[in-house]
């Protein structure tokens, strides 16, 4: 159901893969609730092909960017506000890479050179987006950015890898940056933290299926799907939110807050 929530509004999103990614499925709810986007990513996903079909669906160009380099998005922002005629009110920031979970290093042994790189594209590539839109006064007043995360920033998860570590940088970043923008501008900065949901990215994360139904167990709800999480991204995109910041909002079914389940116990006692 669409309540043009977002009518008038104009956003970029990051990291729209596939039919999989929450990215995508946010880019199709921002559309229903009466957003234009701008959609983003990387030149390697972009070759992929597969955002052409989001960019037809929702009648929404593409400008590709690497967030590691500032000339990219200096770029995506100068056309993105052309396009727009104008400046920005949303951004999702849905991106994500472990080099040493690519090269199937454990967390005891992993290459610093790989994670260096893992944190500039999964953190400080927020730092980097956030500070391209402050120097060109990109971001409207009341603007929202939200960023997506990982419960494995606050709580050990081993097979998550470096990316818990990355997860938790982005989220001080989240509240650092939020700080700052909030009061230049008022522009609110929030990161979710979501259940697993099986996206293509999730799914390389060694004992993935077992993160996934030990979750699932573990909330009272249940696990959020990609499509909840959409459309929790476009009520902190919307004026409903104005006064939310710096928060990490767990997005999880009541995983978070859940000692035990009695799913879970009666799993044990088998």
């Amino acid at each position: 159901m669409s309540n043009q929530l977002l009518k008038g509004k104009k956003g970029i999103i990051f990291g729209a893969l596939d039919e999989k990614s929450i990215a995508w499925k946010t880019a199709l709810a921002c559309h229903a609730q009466g957003a234009e986007i701008v959609l983003s990513n990387a030149p390697i996903a972009l070759r992929m092909g597969e955002i052409n079909k989001l960019s037809e669906q929702i009648n929404a160009p593409i400008i590709g960017a690497d967030v590691t380099n500032m000339d990219d998005l200096k770029n995506l922002f100068t056309e993105s506000m052309k396009h727009f005629g104008g400046g920005i009110d949303f951004i999702l920031h849905s991106i994500g890479m472990s080099l040493n979970l690519r090269k199937g290093k454990g967390y005891t042994e992993i290459d610093y050179g790989f994670n260096q790189k893992t944190f500039d594209i999964s953190a400080m590539s927020l730092h980097r987006v956030l500070r391209t839109a402050w120097d060109m006064d990109a971001l409207n007043e009341w603007g929202s950015v939200v960023a997506l995360s990982y419960i494995a920033a606050q709580r050990v998860f081993p097979d998550y890898n470096e990316m818990a570590d990355a997860k938790a940088l982005l989220e001080s970043v989240t509240r650092s940056f939020g700080y700052h923008y909030g009061v230049k501008k008022k522009v609110r900065i929030n990161t979710i933290s979501q259940s697993p949901t099986r996206t293509t990215a999730g799914s390389g994360v060694k004992g993935f299926d077992g993160f996934v139904n030990y979750a699932e167990k573990m909330s009272p709800l249940g696990n959020a799907s990609g499509e909840d999480c959409a459309n929790y991204c476009v009520t902190l995109f919307s004026d409903m939110t104005k006064m939310v910041t710096m928060q990490n909002l767990f997005h999880d079914g009541g995983f978070s807050f859940t000692g035990v389940t009695q799913a879970v116990i009666e799993q044990m006692e088998k």
